[in-house]
């Protein structure tokens, strides 16, 4: 197994939605990109959320594109042992301080949980603090995960309801 470690958060003050995947992938963790990996259906879902087509845009338009729609990321995962990308494979976990992020988002609203460890981990991570927000667990968009596109795109779509968009 190998030490793998999360990125910093992509966050604003402005966020009204933070979207909490568990751990990036090898390809992602390789590019130092959240959710480089192409089979990754993360960019087309988020496209539906913020009514924008993000997948043609470089990755700091991305972001900048999901920070202008109020739209934040991290991950529940700070470290852990994983051999590949499967979240099934994550060992010796230690825990990003999610309660401490969301403190400092005055305007958050929700959160979405991209995956059950995801939402497993982040759920316990928050602690009461979840209660302030609307909570959404959502399809993965690893494409591991064999839900098509389709069948996903309704609950990421929620998510524009906070927004401004």
């Amino acid at each position: 197994m190998a030490f793998k470690q999360s990125f910093p958060p992509v966050v604003d003050p402005r966020v009204r939605v933070l979207v909490l995947g568990s751990l990036p992938g090898e390809q992602s963790l390789a590019a130092q990109r959240y959710y480089a990996n192409p089979q990754n259906q993360f960019w087309r879902l988020m496209s539906g959320v913020v009514d924008e087509d993000l997948v043609p845009l470089d990755y700091d338009a991305r972001l900048a594109r999901l920070l202008a729609s109020r739209v934040g990321l991290w991950d529940v995962v700070a470290s852990a042992q994983r051999t590949g990308s499967t979240d099934a494979a994550l060992r010796d976990i230690s825990a990003n301080d999610l309660a401490a992020l969301v403190a400092t988002l005055p305007d958050l609203r929700a959160i979405g949980f991209n995956g059950g460890a995801s939402y497993k981990h982040g759920l316990r991570q928050l602690g009461p603090a979840a209660s302030q927000y609307a909570i959404h667990p959502l399809p993965s968009s690893s494409g591991m995960h064999t839900v098509g596109l389709d069948a996903k795109r309704p609950a990421w779509r929620e998510l524009a309801r906070y927004l401004d968009v």
